[in-house]
């Protein structure tokens, strides 16, 4: 009945789904959530305030592919991210740049401004370990600050370890920015979908040669028997299409091996009859507070004229599989990519099966590297 069948309904799963489907494949999307867009939906709350359930997404890329693409399923919302981040009494500017320095250091700063782009060039972003490391004192003074007011608690909570512990990559996400740019990303497109998410799943997914089974565990169709000569089962007969997985590899096997480890969020909503909250979408709290940020949707949304306001508080916390929480960030080190690759043994070897997305490959994607990952599978399935 089948050509295609695909677990996992967020950006993975759609886009490879309505690209198969225009290639005249018969798909089959299985998800186990009551809505669609995965970890993107979003939704209008008791308020009239469109909110992200699943915290919040801030589309940005500098590939003019994944942005053309979209842009077939909607008109985009020229939102400019600017972050910030609670130190004291101060909000400053996130990623810490020349706005930054100068609210920092006063009087000092032209001098330590003209340091930095000596040794670095105007416009550059500099890892806080590689400035941390520079023989300079000022600019390790500078780094020092960085590291003990803007990444060290911040990553604590975000991660549960300390930041010796982490991978240096993840350090990398925190850099010197050496421009007066307040915003977040620096990517040539970015935005947020003027209807919101879950009206580019809608139209994506609005196609005869796809159907959607929501409600729905891929285990509780789909089978692998990787010693016989029938490779994949659904619904308790031999499969002979191609599967695109974008799902938690380990739990599709019962994590015969152990649990890959994750971290999970706990969103705290919280409404306010007052027209705004905070200054910003986004503040985080780097120094103080359990959770790590608070994000003020009607920014994202556009509804700046709503006389009330909805805001989320995260709190980060380690996986466990209980029921309700979401495994959100692969915790890449040795050992767990190690375990990951056992679980990838199970299902490499087997003819059309394919992994896709954040928890299938354990990697952590933005959205338009997962649209253009799946652009890419579908062009070779």
């Amino acid at each position: 009945m089948y050509d295609s069948i695909v677990i996992g309904c967020g950006f993975a799963g759609a886009v490879v789904a309505r690209e198969l489907a225009e290639k005249k494949k018969r798909v089959l999307i299985i998800d186990s959530r009551s809505h669609i867009g995965g970890n993107c939906y979003d939704r209008k709350d008791e308020y009239g305030i469109l909110i992200h359930q699943y915290g919040p997404h801030i589309f940005h890329t500098n590939s003019e592919r994944v942005y053309r693409y979209l842009s077939r399923f909607t008109e985009w919302y020229p939102f400019r991210h600017e972050v910030v981040g609670k130190i004291g009494e101060k909000e400053l500017p996130i990623p810490f740049n020349l706005n930054t320095l100068e609210m920092v250091y006063g009087e000092r700063a032209p001098e330590l401004e003209k340091k930095l782009i000596s040794s670095f060039g105007e416009g550059a972003r500099v890892p806080i370990l590689e400035l941390m490391n520079h023989p300079d004192d000022e600019l390790q003074e500078i780094a020092q600050y960085v590291y003990e007011n803007i990444f060290l608690k911040y990553t604590m909570k975000q991660w549960g370890k300390s930041p010796k512990e982490i991978d240096p990559a993840v350090s990398g996400r925190v850099p010197v920015l050496l421009s007066r740019d307040n915003r977040y990303f620096q990517d040539r497109f970015q935005g947020i979908p003027l209807h919101g998410y879950t009206e580019i799943f809608q139209k994506m997914l609005d196609h005869d040669g796809i159907d959607i089974r929501l409600n729905c565990q891929g285990t509780d169709v789909l089978s692998l028997d990787p010693e016989g000569d029938v490779k994949v089962w659904f619904e308790g007969n031999p499969f002979h299409g191609d599967v695109i997985f974008t799902g938690a590899l380990d739990e599709f096997f019962g994590c015969r091996y152990g649990r890959l480890p994750y971290r999970s969020l706990d969103f705290h909503f919280e409404h306010y009859e007052k027209p705004f909250y905070q200054s910003h979408a986004v503040v985080n709290y780097t120094v103080s507070e359990e959770f790590t940020r608070i994000t003020e949707f009607k920014y994202l949304s556009g509804q700046l004229d709503m006389e009330d306001t909805t805001i989320v508080k995260e709190y980060p916390k380690a996986y466990s599989g209980s029921e309700g929480e979401i495994p959100y960030y692969a915790i890449n080190n040795p050992e767990n990519d190690a375990l990951f690759e056992k679980y990838k043994a199970l299902v490499v070897q087997i003819p059309g099966f394919y992994l896709l997305g954040r928890l299938a490959e354990y990697k952590y994607y933005n959205i338009d590297a997962i649209v253009e990952r799946a652009l890419d599978l579908a062009e070779r399935v």
